[in-house]
């Protein structure tokens, strides 16, 4: 994969923890990852990779308005970034937005309407709030009607009956205006976001010359459950903050891609980083 060719791979930099633990930091002008409100991406220890790292984590909080649950995810989380920026902890250059499942879809849609983030990561976002409506949610087989009209959502009717609440609250109405490095995480057994949604955004991403990386953890569900792949995605996410918010150069993967006929070849060279017990592949030499 390159930046202008299709890529396969996995997830933010400057890292968002709560103001008071990131004005605990004594760090000046911190780089900072706000996370969007969902399923907490990061445990403890990984936020501790970051904030012993010079980062800042920050957790805005959500106050939401019916039928506008993406607009309502920017009324809140910008001027929270803006605050915490204000204090003078956070480097306004170098903040990055992550979220996961609906997380993911706040973080999806709040990066098509304002330019404070450098990157953001996205993990099983819902993109189309459209299609997503009369979607399966197969991990219990139902649909998502529920889901978007008693829950969490909070959407007072159908998109048949208020269709302008669909359209203004899907991220991908304004994919054109994605200005940033974009990574997206989505696999393809998802039982709760169709795994439809999280491919249409990459690939109209892609159409619009967006740098987009999509990630794809074959066989996994909404979350990751094998501890290779959480430590594969951990490690993935660590170094593309790092290069976006810190300046680390940046691993060949996010700069050359990996061709899927290289893809083998290029988990093998990987897994010496994620088991330290293993060995690197030798080198094949010519006779």
């Amino acid at each position: 994969m390159s930046r202008r060719s299709p890529r396969l791979i996995r997830q933010a930099s400057a890292l968002v923890i709560t103001a008071a633990l990131a004005s605990s930091l004594g760090h000046a002008q911190a780089p900072t990852v706000a996370a969007a409100a969902g399923k907490r991406p990061l445990n403890m220890e990984d936020l501790l990779s970051y904030t012993s790292r010079s980062y800042a984590f920050f957790m805005p909080d959500i106050t939401y308005k019916l039928d506008d649950p993406g607009r309502s995810a920017v009324w809140c989380v910008v001027p929270a970034v803006k605050a915490a920026i204000a204090s003078g902890v956070v480097d306004s250059t170098n903040v990055a937005l992550q979220g996961h499942s609906w997380g993911g879809y706040q973080t999806s849609f709040i990066t098509t309407q304002t330019d404070i983030f450098k990157t953001a990561i996205a993990g099983a976002p819902l993109t189309d709030m459209v299609s997503m409506f009369s979607s399966v949610y197969w991990n219990s087989g139902g649909t998502n009607q529920g889901i978007f009209i008693s829950s969490q959502g909070r959407f007072r009717s159908s998109y048949a009956r208020n269709p302008d609440a669909y359209l203004r609250n899907s991220p991908n109405r304004f994919a054109d205006s994605l200005k940033i490095p974009f990574m997206i995480l989505h696999n393809d057994r998802d039982g709760a976001v169709d795994f439809n949604q999280g491919i249409t955004y990459y690939n109209t991403l892609r159409e619009l010359g967006k740098d987009v990386v999509l990630l794809e953890y074959v066989g996994e569900n909404h979350g990751l459950a094998r501890p290779i792949n959480q430590k594969d995605y951990a490690m993935r996410m660590q170094e593309w903050f790092d290069h976006f918010l810190q300046g680390t150069p940046a691993p060949d993967w996010m700069e050359q891609g990996v061709p899927r006929l290289k893809m083998e070849e290029h988990l093998r060279k990987r897994k010496p980083l994620l088991d330290p017990g293993a060995r690197a592949p030798a080198k094949k030499v010519a006779m």
